[in-house]
Parts: C-alpha cells; structure tokens; sequence
C-alpha cells in the first residue's frame, strides 16, 4: 500500500517530470495580478493523474490537442507515489473475476474495463517502451518496477501530439453569467462556438486568475484522499451546484482504528458519570500502550481474515496486514475495508476474525496448546509447539489477559478465531482511495453529465471503488478512454 507519509526521495522525483515548462505557466516569482489572461481551445481537461492524461491521449490521437490543466506543480504526483513500491499497473486475473472487483459498480465499470481493460493496458505500457511481468501473486508490474519513466515517455509522447500543459492552474469553477458573456466573446468568434455551447473556466494562478473558453470540459479531479497531492475533493460543491450528483466521499482501501481494550466502557469514572446522565460515552480506541510500543508498525504475516457483515455479505481471504499505533491497516484489510466501513456506518462498530495459524486445524491447535510444558514458560511453550510469537503471541496477550492465556481451551479458540473489533475508519486523507462522487446515474453512456451538455468525469471521482492490487489504476485509464471517446462524439469526430 502507500505509505503516509510523502518520502523527500519522491518529492525529488516530482520536480524532474515537467522538464520543459508548461505552455501558460509563469515564473515562481512573478507578481499576482488582478488582470484576467484568457485560453480558448476546443477542450480543457483538468487534472493531469492517469484519467485525465489518458482522455488527453485519445483526443491527441484524432487530431484534436487538448490544453490539460492541473493545479499541481507537475502531473501524476499521486501515480508517482503509487509506484514507489513498485508501480503496479493491472491484474492478469481473467475478465470475469477481474470485474468482480467492482462491487456494486460491476455493472458500470465492466463495459470500460471490457474496452479498456488487463491486456490494453499492458499493451499501451508496451507502446512507451515499457515491459510488464506478472508477479506471484497475478499483479502486473514494469520490468523497472518504477512509475517514473512509464510516466516520462507518456509526457513526451503527450507533447509530441500537441497536447499543452498548463500546470499550477487552480480550478475553481465556472465564470458567472456575466464574466462569462465578456470572457467568451472573442473565443467564441474564434472557434464558432455559439454563446449556450460555451464553458467558460476560472483558473487560479501564480500571475493572476486566467479564464478558459472550450465546446467540452474532461473532469479528472482524483476523489478525496491524498491532498497535499491535489486530490482535495474541492470539486463536488461546483459539480453539485450546477445539478450533477454528488454521493458522499468516503475513505477505501483505509486503515481502521481498533476498539480499545484497556478501558471498557462504564469502567472510568467519567464513563460511569455519562451513563448515570443517560449519555453514551465515547467508545475507547487503540491498544493498550504496551502492544502499541511494542508493535505498531510490525505485520501480522500468514493469517486468514473472515468477516461476515450484518446484511449477510461474507469475506474470508488469507494474506497480511499491519499493526499501526491505534489499529490496523495494510493489504489484507484493505481488501475487506469497504465490508467494515459500511458495518461501522451502519451499526458504529464491525468485528472481524483472524485466523493465527490458517495452516493449522482447531483440533492440532488445541493438541499442542494442552501439551504438558514442564518449566517452560507460556511464551517458549507457544513458540515451540506452534511457532507463535512476536505480535501474534502479543495481540493473544491483548486479547485474552493473563487468566486467558492460561485457559487452554480459550487459548485454542483465539488462535483460530480472535476477534478485533474496529471502531473508525482512518482520516479520509489517509486512505489510498475514496468512494463516492460523480453517479452514473448523473452521466450518460460517454461519462458526460446530463446536466450540463460537453461536460465528462472520469477516474476515481467517479462513483466507485475497488481493492488495491492494479485494480483502481485500469479503471481510471479506461474511464479516460471512454470520456475522451465521448468528447470525440460530442465535437462530431471520429475516434
């Protein structure tokens, strides 16, 4: 997964990206002024990750130079992060389980990902030179395993077609009906646009507010999280005012908060005070300070996670995850995040299973745990007979307390089956991925909004989501296939 945390190593690989200057960018240094510079082009597509840079391709292709707006310093800052562990582009998973992913979008996502899907993308990495390898566990990757040069020769291909970035450019909306009527004046002389057909943009940039004429508009604005890498969500007050449906972002593919051991509720006196009031006291979250000293940060490798959640839907996966300070996050979780967010939405906690040692069965477990140990101590005893120690001899001692641990029989059971209970999702900006946005029930078959004709959305602030794993990226690349075919049909041309 992404780390937190931004690495000063990223950073450096983002500023050697744009390595010619975007056509409207101004110098650092220079002045803010109020004087309003203006752009007319037949489309604008603002924001530069992987959905928007692909829509800017497919339009490259049939002739038609599109002017990409991002307010970034350079683009594919969030795609860059994701390759630092190494890129992973898609899955080779066959089409039918690879669709499976999309969950309740399965529906609208499988016709993009048919047109768009495994075998295309690995395709069009081929294309900017690219190699792929299908790793052990089915994901595809580059050879290099890095995201930086994939992105580089995209870029110059870009510019090569005559696609113009424009960077540091802020969207904030659309000119009111009077700026707009003076703004689009002489664009509109000079690409025939009638007034009713025109978008007229307002940017924010270092030299001042620049306004933008274009027939269309391609939205690749990212979903909520990841902020400081543009991926803000500023976007949906302006897509809700104009009439285009907007569902709540909400974190995915997220860490969760674990309920808190160490203070059950009624057991302080404060809690007990906020029961006496008829107050319900806040749930208590985290491990105990002993296991978060000893083990945030360290994973819980070859485990089997079940869940089943209140409306039936059940999840069991084997694989690994990580402990951090107040809960849990990592691979494993994410895969189950969307199970355990609507659960916590729905009843304000969720509890999931972990299987310790998958490999073995309860009775073996059990066997093994009443094995006379002589003088040894419990901790040698579980080491030596079932291998179990570190943070999962720690997460028993959490669970079960000293007078559990000497219960044979309890012991066994929480091998098999412990349960963590986990109270709140991580912070939404944390999450590698959002749910929400855009419907599809907003959109028409091209990704344009039926409430405002010549505007397309694509990428993650569509409504959807899906598991890590090559998943989130294929989908946005083929989004942007289909909402740059859709300008194609809207402008009259021919893809």
């Amino acid at each position: 997964g992404f780390p937190v945390l931004i690495r000063a190593s990223a950073l450096a690989i983002f500023s050697t990206l744009t390595q010619r200057p975007p056509v409207s960018q101004a110098p650092s240094s220079a002045p803010a002024t109020s004087a309003v510079s203006a752009i007319s082009c037949d489309v604008a597509i603002i924001g530069g990750g992987p959905a928007g840079l692909m829509a800017a391709e497919v339009l490259a292709q049939s002739g038609v130079a599109a002017h990409l707006f991002d307010a970034m310093p350079s683009v594919g800052r969030k795609f860059l992060l994701a390759g630092k562990g190494g890129l992973n582009l898609t899955h080779s998973e066959p089409h039918e389980p690879f669709a499976s992913r999309y969950a309740a979008r399965q529906p609208q996502i499988e016709p993009l990902i048919r047109a768009f899907g495994s075998p295309e993308v690995r395709a069009w990495a081929q294309g900017l030179g690219v190699e792929t390898f299908v790793g052990t566990s089915g994901r595809v990757f580059p050879t290099d395993m890095k995201a930086a040069p994939l992105l580089r020769a995209w870029l110059h291909r870009l510019r090569g077609q005559g696609v113009q970035l424009h960077m540091r450019h802020r969207w904030l909306g659309w000119a009111n009906d009077h700026d707009a009527a003076q703004a689009a004046q002489p664009a509109q002389q000079a690409l025939d646009f009638t007034p009713s057909s025109a978008h007229v943009l307002r940017f924010a940039t270092p030299a001042g507010e620049c306004q933008v004429t274009c027939r269309a508009v391609v939205l690749a604005l990212g979903g909520g999280s990841w902020a400081r890498l543009g991926s803000d969500g500023a976007w949906v007050p302006l897509l809700a005012e104009r009439g285009v449906a907007v569902a709540p972002l909400r974190p995915s593919n997220c860490g969760f908060d674990v309920a808190g051991m160490h203070a059950p509720v009624g057991e302080t006196r404060r809690a007990f005070l906020q029961e006496l009031l008829g107050r319900t006291p806040a749930v208590p979250v985290g491990w105990t300070p002993h296991f978060a000293e000893r083990f945030a940060g360290q994973p819980f490798k070859s485990v089997a996670l079940s869940f089943t959640s209140s409306t039936g839907q059940h999840f069991q996966r084997r694989g690994e995850f990580v402990a951090t300070a107040t809960g849990v996050e990592g691979s494993l979780v994410y895969a189950v995040s969307h199970l355990l967010r609507d659960e916590i939405e729905a009843h304000g906690h969720a509890t999931f299973h972990l299987d310790l040692l998958p490999d073995h069965s309860p009775e073996r477990v059990l066997v093994e745990v009443r094995h006379p140990r002589g003088s040894r101590s419990l901790s040698s005893h579980l080491k030596s007979r079932l291998g179990l120690d570190g943070i999962k001899a720690g997460v028993l001692y959490e669970h079960l307390g000293k007078d559990g641990m000497n219960d044979p029989v309890a012991l066994a059971h929480a091998i098999k089956a412990l349960p963590i209970t986990v109270v709140a999702t991580r912070p939404i900006d944390e999450a590698i991925s959002t749910a929400g946005g855009v419907t599809f029930e907003a959109l028409d078959g091209h990704l344009m909004a039926q409430a405002v004709p010549g505007l397309f959305c694509a990428g993650e602030m569509l409504d959807w989501e899906a598991p890590t794993g090559g998943y989130l990226l294929t989908a946005c690349l083929a989004s942007g296939v289909r909402a740059g075919q859709g300008v194609l049909a809207f402008l009259g041309r021919s893809a």
